[in-house]
């Protein structure tokens, strides 16, 4: 029980950390993007986080997971489209516009996409 408790305080740590970095840098959290989806559909947004995965030179985009602790299975994770690119386990800051329920056709269909998007190194 005492190992679990230790777990758990440690979780909440890591997310207020994220949580005041977010607010630090004017950053949303994966999961508020998400979350408010919505009502910041084409309005540019700011994120950072850790890149957890990569596709590169899809229909002359690259697409990168982004992911920053926040959230749960069906919110957890930001697909940004740039020209820029980034490598998996890099934390990185990005800037783009959010559209919704975007559908390139062949099976590729996202209900939310940070598109357009720079990505930078995050502080």
């Amino acid at each position: 029980m005492k190992v679990l408790s230790l777990a758990f305080a440690s979780l909440l740590g890591a997310l207020a950390a994220s949580a005041v970095a977010h607010a630090e840098s004017g950053a949303l959290s994966v999961a508020a993007v998400n979350q408010n989806k919505a009502s910041l559909a084409g309005q540019t947004v700011k994120a950072t986080g850790k890149v957890v995965k990569v596709n590169n030179g899809i229909m002359g985009r690259n697409f990168v997971h982004v992911q920053d602790g926040t959230g749960d299975a069906g919110n957890n994770n930001l697909i940004v489209t740039s020209r820029q690119t980034a490598k998996v386990g890099e934390q990185v800051s990005v800037s783009g516009v959010v559209v919704l329920n975007r559908d390139f056709g062949s099976g590729y269909s996202y209900p939310l996409l940070i598109e357009e998007a720079s990505i930078n190194p995050a502080p």
